[in-house]
């Protein structure tokens, strides 16, 4: 297997449709679904203050009312904190939104005050739930401010991308925590999966290749419909459906790319030429809308009439729920694991005798050049990688001269030996110490190995420290709308790693990936939170595993004169269990 079939995926940003890199991290974190056509952000832009931030400079309170929801507020990291907002005068309050990151509350109230020094409270709650909250409330108030008590995780403090306060509406918002708005039960069922589809126009070039209609209809959220680049980024713009005969629809649940519909409408037709709408909004905001409307018809359109920038509009998924129809299943999804697993489906224990190799049974060996400006060659033949006689495998970085570079390390995966998709997937690891260093533990979606270039496979990092600080280590994930530098991942301090095993492990199945650190949740990555908050969610196929050491590059940095060589990475066992 060549070097370039295998890619790390950390701080690389890869070309996606036209005009996504400049708006990614721009959307507003309120469903359409959530708020009547009456409220406004009052809070955006407003002058913010909080008790603390995680690092001076960064994570700054601002960034969480800058309407940015790749930006966020961090606190230090203990129990107690507030954050507020000046909203500049005595504003009527109807609604906080909340769109947390990892680190959420459990426990927190809301306050008012008029003066920034007296506050009366407003809402309470002791079972917070993290994700995306919308909290109705009532008062008038110039200062609101969010007094957190109780942390979701112990060893954090607190971390949301967006705090948004509303004014106006007459329709009561949903209470706190929002619904999940899961597909309609009762008989219904998905409908539009690869159906036929047609669209006002499609993109087809470099950067969308092709983002055809037929790729929001085909059950994969890694694949998307966009309007031309040189034709189509005008209003109005639309995708429709023909769900084969005639259904009752009862549910629309669509996934936008960053190029979203601030106005549009779901329409149903019998004939494909006249239209009826089902559902119509002027405050769309992208991301995940999730539109419970029914009506009768064969054919459903999204008709675009009002973009949210200045490019077209983008669909990763359009799904359509219903009776009726002629609907074709898609293909079946394995079942949840119940945690804890039990089956082991994998296991290499390493206990071969000293200077033994891998076991090619399990382990493809990944040679070549690597990516991330990285300076090592990994070598052929398991040259950097043998058993210790003592149970553990050695991974072993090396300054050595090797087809042009002046070091060398290994890399290997089980890619056409093990795949898998669900389970709780374990590495016992001794990480080395010394800057430029790079173990990682991660897996790679094997749809990769068919030419779905990163990072549209998926990627999960379960593990990723640092030799330069190996008091910290990083679980993250890279999909099209979320990846590189900004790949959605949790930075977690801990002990210092080099000084002994540990044990990381991810617990993956359809509603999620929470990842641990000797039995320890360190991060919980939500579906649902993911799709209303940074994107689709890409992680529900087959991946297979990764273990490698790289040195120097962009996210460890450079060696220097205090990196030892040899460094090595010892790994006491490699397990999945479902």
């Amino acid at each position: 297997m060549t070097s370039s079939v295998f890619r790390r995926g950390r701080l690389r940003m890869a070309v996606l449709g036209a005009g996504l890199a400049g708006l990614l991290g721009t959307y507003l974190v309120v469903s359409t679904t959530a708020a009547s056509a009456a409220e406004v952000v009052v809070s955006q832009g407003k002058p913010a203050t909080a008790s603390s931030t995680e690092v001076p400079g960064a994570y700054l309170p601002s960034e969480a009312v800058d309407g940015n929801a790749g930006t966020r507020w961090a606190s230090a990291h203990s129990a107690s904190h507030w954050f507020q907002v000046d909203l500049g005068t005595a504003t009527s309050v109807s609604r906080i939104a909340i769109n947390w990151e990892a680190a959420y509350a459990r426990a927190f109230t809301i306050q008012f005050s008029a003066n920034g020094t007296t506050y009366t409270q407003a809402y309470a709650t002791t079972t917070g739930t993290g994700g995306q909250q919308s909290i109705p409330v009532t008062g008038t108030a110039r200062y609101v401010r969010i007094n957190l008590t109780q942390r979701a995780l112990e060893i954090y403090g607190y971390s949301f991308w967006e705090f948004q306060v509303f004014s106006g509406g007459g329709t009561p918002p949903p209470t706190d925590p929002p619904p999940t708005n899961p597909p309609p039960t009762g008989g219904t069922r998905l409908l539009s999966y690869n159906k036929p589809a047609q669209a006002s126009s499609w993109q087809n070039d470099v950067n969308c290749n092709p983002c055809s209609p037929d790729k929001a209809f085909d059950h994969d959220p890694a694949s998307r419909w966009a309007t031309s680049s040189t034709t189509g980024w005008v209003d109005p713009g639309w995708i429709s459906v023909d769900l084969g005969a005639t259904a009752q629809i009862s549910q629309v649940v669509l996934q936008w790319d960053p190029a979203y519909a601030t106005a549009y409408q779901i329409q149903v037709s019998g004939d494909g030429s006249n239209w009826t709408s089902i559902f119509s909004t002027t405050t769309g905001n992208g991301l995940k809308d999730v539109i419970n409307a029914t009506g009768t018809g064969r054919h459903v359109r999204l008709y675009g009439t009002a973009r949210g920038g200045p490019y077209g509009y983008s669909l990763w998924e359009f799904s359509v729920y219903g009776t009726g129809g002629a609907p074709v299943a898609p293909p079946a999804e394995p079942a949840d694991p119940t945690f804890p697993a039990t089956r082991l489906v994998f296991e290499d224990n390493f206990n071969g005798p000293a200077g033994s190799k891998p076991d090619a049974a399990k382990w493809t060996m990944d040679p070549g050049v690597p990516q991330n400006n990285e300076v090592q060659y990994y070598t052929p033949n398991s040259e950097n990688a043998s058993m210790n006689g003592q149970g553990s495998l050695v991974v072993e970085a090396r300054r050595q001269d090797y087809q042009g570079r002046q070091y060398t390390s290994h890399r290997m995966n089980t890619s056409n030996k093990f795949h898998v998709q669900y389970g709780r997937i374990e590495a016992r690891v001794k990480v080395p110490k010394g800057n430029g260093l790079w173990p990682a533990f991660w897996m790679m979606g094997e749809d990769f190995l068919t030419g779905r270039p990163w990072p549209y496979n998926g990627e999960i990092d379960i593990m990723e420290v640092l030799g330069r600080n190996t008091s910290e280590a990083y679980s993250t994930l890279h999909a099209p709308a979320y990846n590189g530098g900004g790949g959605y991942g949790q930075k977690y301090a801990t002990v210092d790693l080099s000084q002994d095993f540990h044990v990381w492990a991810a617990e993956w199945d359809s509603k999620g990936i929470r990842f641990f650190l000797d039995g320890r949740q360190v991060f919980d990555a939500s579906k649902e939170t993911v799709e209303n908050t940074r994107g689709p969610w890409i992680f529900d196929h087959r991946f297979y595993l990764i273990l490698n050491l790289a040195v120097g590059g962009d996210f460890p940095g450079p060696i220097d004169a205090t990196t030892p060589f040899p460094s090595q990475m010892l790994v006491d066992y490699v397990r999945v269990y479902q």
